[in-house]
């Protein structure tokens, strides 16, 4: 049995009372849910009259059925059957051609990229013993991010690497150590600033990150060839969490040295 709510499609209003394996998928156009069995379908797509969850209605770029979320082996999977890829979190592809990915328990974000620009989402949760649904907190005390901590000169070596993503520039690239060093030296010409001690202070950063449980910060998750992939996805975890922020920028001006 499915259940279809036009009044309160967005999962922010909360989900009722579920078994565990019950799925709810939610648009702005409509939310449904089904209960776990081998072989159930929830199709989302742009063809209102031919799926069960409305996506990209106004919107040619969507297929008309453009997924389906299937209960196979136990679990719910989601399948691409459309021309464009879902996104999944961790930025994760699945295209027309590959097997159904797997969904964990709890809350999922699918995203289909549109015509224009435009971004369609996809809420996505699934119910388990250890996963609360989402609840309405309207009125609650808004959680702070979990900031990290840095001293001021881990502060602004990493400011100057990642300056270019401060600046809001257009596909921005970290600076290179040799850069890096050469900006810290104007900033501070007494201290002996080299291309290897910039590089040394933001390894130790990204050592503590990794120590905490943030990941996409070792060679070994990443792979060969590194490239600038350890440096963008510490720079990626310090702006989400707003540890570095654009009014960093002013540790890269010249200071009053009198």
């Amino acid at each position: 049995m499915t259940t279809f709510d036009r009044c309160h499609p967005s999962l922010a209003h909360g989900v009722p009372p579920a078994a565990a394996g019950t799925i709810f998928a939610s648009t702005v156009s409509g939310r449904s849910s089904m209960p776990p069995k081998e072989g159930r379908q929830l199709l989302f797509g742009r063809n209102r009259d031919d799926v069960h969850v409305c996506l990209g209605e106004d919107d040619r770029r969507i297929s008309r059925h453009q997924g389906t979320l299937v209960h196979e082996g136990g679990a719910w999977c989601v399948r691409n059957e459309g021309k464009l890829p879902l996104r999944l979190p961790g930025s994760r592809l699945v295209f027309d051609s590959d097997e159904p990915a797997p969904l964990s328990e709890g809350y999922t974000a699918l995203f289909v990229r549109g015509s224009s620009g435009r971004e369609h989402l996809l809420e996505i949760f699934v119910a388990g013993t250890d996963s609360p649904a989402p609840m309405p907190l309207g009125t609650e005390v808004t959680e702070p991010p979990r900031v990290w901590r840095l001293t001021m000169a881990e502060r602004t070596v990493l400011v100057a690497l990642a300056q270019r993503f401060l600046r809001q520039e257009a596909y921005p690239q970290p600076l290179s150590w040799r850069r890096v060093a050469e900006q810290l030296a104007k900033l501070d010409p007494d201290e002996n600033w080299a291309p290897k001690k910039a590089e040394h202070v933001v390894a130790g950063v990204r050592k503590r990150l990794v120590d905490a449980g943030v990941p996409g910060l070792t060679k070994e998750e990443v792979g060969e060839p590194v490239g600038n992939a350890l440096n963008v996805h510490l720079i990626g975890e310090l702006l989400h969490s707003a540890t570095l922020v654009p009014p960093d920028l002013a540790l890269l001006e010249a200071r009053d040295r009198r």
